[in-house]
């Protein structure tokens, strides 16, 4: 058959169901006979003939000194344009999943509808760093120094280097372990993630199976008890009080805790108690997973260590991020794992992650932890948030402590409050305070007393005269 006979029935056709199936619409111009034949490589007769074909057929209409427009009208409601969908059988955790998700995204919708029009929305809800005074320059220094260094040879050696992350930056989240949070670890035995999230729900992936008991705090960070859920797992809610969690003896697998500062009342784990769990876990032969997600800020005394320092059978896995002193961008955090789960933890890591996630900013992490760099940062970061948390706490206790019980603390990037009045009168104050505009994070907690309700007010991304508002309409919204 003639090659140029071929070419122009596929160009036929092509332009033909392209306008049946609605991709091309009334009236849409075509390209010039001249560009459609440079694009593909034919002649400009071949598209002369096609074009002419279709005109005569009603597809195509010309217009001289125009050009050459689609005439025919797909009836677009018609049954062969709709699109058709399958029922798609998803798993047991596909199914959790979908569930989560509705769930979160009915809670975001109902505090966006209630928020306040036409008003500046000052945003407690947002636990995000201050980026004001984050060292650009050195920073993206460090970026660009990476990138410059991605010639050939260093692309293929990358492509080696295990799923837990850059060994450079490993070796500095070690180091920086030892020196500022007194655990010592070796590299090999930490894993870069993409976030704590990522670690939290694959650690419990690992270490639970569907139906086991899994201990959390009550209040805690939402993200763990979602992971659980989607796993299968079940949860078991454990008590507060002033020491922070209450032990008991649980009939569980694994128990996910925040003993430096518990999120969100920020309480601080007792010695005795954090013996008590490193006790229980022995006995049950169970896993503890330490969130220690904001340690880094501490306004007044020394830091306080973290469980795993007391752990001398491998029994707790540390998780950390660098979520709150990066950019947003920057999506990264680690966990350090027991000798005997590390190999395993990597193989997992890498079904979901064959390669390391963000290697540039890794390895640009990496250098500006080494350099010194990331901990002058800190301090810096350090200063502003000690001034802003000093400065909310007494403004929430000048104006807001008849209503709520503030959780006295020193360290970490919000304030938290017991509500003190029936649940009644915090229903009234949360519409007034969405009303005039102001977002927060909430907790509820049950009680031999019934339910109790906390809220958390996250602070660090928030200018002086946003948090001085902020409290102030939230005064406002109480006496409403």
């Amino acid at each position: 058959m003639n090659r140029q006979y071929t070419k122009m029935k596929a160009l036929y056709h092509a332009v033909r169901d392209a306008i049946h199936d609605g991709n091309l619409v009334y009236g849409e111009k075509l390209p010039s006979t001249r560009e459609l034949a440079a694009s593909y490589h034919i002649s400009r007769g071949t598209v002369n003939q096609v074009y002419d074909t279709l005109t005569a057929q009603g597809y195509l209409q010309s217009e001289h000194g125009r050009g050459t427009f689609v005439a025919y009208q797909a009836d677009l409601s018609h049954e062969e344009y709709q699109v058709k969908s399958c029922t798609h059988h998803l798993s047991a955790w596909g199914n959790r999943i979908q569930q989560l998700e509705q769930q979160t995204a009915q809670q975001t919708a109902q505090a966006r509808d209630h928020s306040k029009e036409n008003s500046e929305v000052i945003d407690f809800s947002k636990y995000q760093p201050d980026l004001s005074k984050f060292p650009y320059d050195e920073w993206n220094n460090r970026l660009y120094a990476e990138i410059r260094h991605r010639e050939e040879n260093v692309i293929h050696a990358s492509a080696s280097v295990s799923s837990t992350g850059d060994p450079k930056l490993r070796e500095a989240i070690a180091a920086y372990l030892r020196r500022m949070r007194g655990i010592h670890v070796d590299a090999d035995h930490i894993a870069v993630t993409a976030g704590s999230m990522q670690a939290i729900a694959l650690l419990t992936q690992l270490l639970a199976d569907p139906g086991d008991h899994v201990v959390t705090e009550s209040p805690c960070y939402v993200g763990i008890s979602q992971a659980i859920m989607a796993a299968g797992a079940k949860l078991i809610e454990a008590n507060l009080d002033g020491q922070g969690l209450v032990p008991q003896n649980w009939d569980a697998r694994m128990l996910f805790v925040t003993p430096s500062r518990q999120f969100p009342t920020g309480e601080m784990l007792s010695l005795e108690r954090r013996q008590t769990l490193l006790d229980w876990a022995h006995r049950r032969d169970a896993m503890i997973v330490e969130d220690d997600y904001d340690s880094e800020f501490r306004y007044r005394g020394m830091h306080v260590e973290p469980l795993k320092t007391l752990d001398k059978e491998g029994r707790v896995i540390y998780l950390g991020s660098f979520t709150k002193t990066l950019p947003f961008e920057v999506r990264l955090g680690y966990v350090v794992l027991p000798p005997t789960l590390a190999d395993t933890f990597r193989k997992a890591q890498a079904l979901y992650e064959p390669r390391p996630v963000n290697l540039i900013e890794q390895r640009a992490l990496a250098a500006f932890m080494t350099s010194g760099q990331y901990e002058r940062h800190l301090r810096r970061m350090n200063r502003l948030y000690s001034r802003k948390f000093h400065m909310l706490l007494k403004l929430l206790n000048q104006q807001l402590s008849t209503w709520f019980d503030w959780v006295e603390n020193e360290a970490g990037l919000h304030v938290f409050g017991w509500w003190r009045g029936m649940p009644s009168a915090y229903e009234a104050f949360r519409a007034s305070a969405r009303s005039q505009g102001v977002h927060y994070s909430e907790v509820s907690s049950s009680t031999s007393d019934g339910i109790k309700v906390g809220i958390y007010l996250s602070f660090a991304h928030l200018s002086d005269a946003q948090i001085q508002e902020g409290v102030a309409r939230l005064q406002k919204a109480v006496m409403d």
